[in-house]
């Protein structure tokens, strides 16, 4: 079958990186954003790679955006100035901007272990209660 076993035994760790190769497992969430909150398919997920698949429901009649913040700060007590929240103070993982009405765009990120809040930072939308937690667990 195998030519020598030098062949057999490379082919056998091959195998065994693949299946067993370590590493952060891939996460989708989907998000929509609606007219008075942000609901998530999941408020928790594993470390690594993880892909919102953020929805801006039809009938908000607005454009929104979304925004992952690291934080252990809950996610009603962000302070805000001027209708939005201070993103600097922050550490802003990343975001997706001007997702209109019946819209989706998608956002990948590497997220470490720790507490997020995910907000639409639209003046005066987060006030509206366009915010969420998110857990990533080791």
């Amino acid at each position: 079958m195998f030519s020598s076993p030098r062949t057999a035994v490379f082919l056998g760790v091959a195998t065994l990186g693949l299946v067993c190769s370590p590493g952060y497992a891939e996460e989708m969430i989907k998000a929509t954003v609606l007219m008075n909150t942000i609901q998530l398919d999941a408020n928790h997920v594993k470390a690594g790679t993880v892909t919102f698949e953020v929805s801006n429901a039809p009938d908000t009649g607005l454009t929104h955006e979304f925004v992952v913040l690291k934080t252990d700060l809950a996610a009603d007590k962000l302070p805000v100035k001027n209708g939005q929240v201070s993103e600097s103070q922050f550490k802003k993982m990343g975001e997706v901007e001007d997702i209109d009405p019946g819209k989706n765009k998608r956002l990948t990120l590497k997220l470490a272990p720790g507490r997020y809040v995910l907000i639409c930072n639209k003046p005066g939308h987060y006030a509206m209660g366009l915010h969420t937690s998110l857990l990533v667990t080791p």
